[in-house]
């Protein structure tokens, strides 16, 4: 299983290094927010503030990097199911879920360098952070970017249509930013909003970001997402390997 996965895994990280548009795109979001957004937050709750306001707001910046960042590799499985291509690994002598594997963890090591160079921006924008937030905060992106990931692989492999994806992306990507509290807390809302944002996924890891990057590592929200991401991972996984199997039969 791991020699398949790794062989997988090269696979997948030369097909993204010959083609890195999707990667790149996936930051222009988050870092449009934090040059254009930032100041502003700054303004309404930091007394001017940047690099306070960029602790509270870079987090948000960074699960929206994760968020983004997935979809981009299910409109490719779907291509590759209409070519042919995914059918015919699918039915190799190759273990199904390596080939599963392979791909989120590509899409996980990606997703750590855009919320490396993310971050690399909010502190030249002035974010004040230490060292130990920073690397939970990416074990947490980790995990999220794996839930993304098999959202997408699950999503895409179970509809097969790339318009019937493009819509459900377009109808919970905007609800799931918002309620996520990555623009702005949800403690800035009515509290029945801030209890539905609570059944969110993307909630908790801003929360937690938050947390970590002020340095609260004793907050409840840090063990509280890293369990719920864990948990949402697996099952995602899970569901993308049973619909890769589906399509071998």
């Amino acid at each position: 299983m791991i020699r398949d996965t790794s062989l997988f895994f090269a696979y997948e990280v030369r097909n993204t290094l010959r083609n890195p548009i999707w990667p790149l795109f996936g930051i222009m979001q988050p870092v449009m927010y934090l040059l254009l957004f930032a100041p502003l937050f700054a303004g309404m709750g930091f007394a001017g503030d940047l690099g306070q306001a960029l602790t509270s707001f870079a987090p948000g910046m960074l699960v929206i990097t994760a968020l983004f960042g997935s979809m981009g590799v299910a409109y490719g499985t779907i291509y590759e199911m209409r070519s042919g291509v995914l059918e015919r690994i699918a039915v190799s002598p190759t273990r199904r879920p390596a080939i599963v594997l392979g791909r989120m963890l590509r899409d996980v090591v990606v997703l750590v360098i855009q919320s490396l160079i993310v971050m690399v921006v909010a502190v030249i924008m002035g974010m004040r952070v230490g060292p130990v937030g920073l690397l939970l905060m990416v074990l947490l992106l980790a995990l999220t970017g794996l839930f993304s990931s098999g959202v997408a692989y699950g999503l895409a492999l179970s509809l097969r249509d790339e318009n019937a994806m493009g819509q459900i992306m377009q109808f919970f990507a905007l609800p799931l930013m918002l309620l996520s509290g990555a623009l702005l807390p949800m403690a800035f809302g009515p509290d029945w909003l801030e209890k539905v944002a609570w059944f969110t996924p993307f909630y908790h890891p801003v929360e937690a970001g938050r947390a970590l990057f002020a340095g609260n590592f004793g907050d409840v929200n840090v063990p509280l997402a890293f369990a719920i991401m864990l948990g949402l991972a697996l099952l995602t996984v899970t569901w993308s390997v049973r619909s890769l199997r589906r399509i071998a039969g």
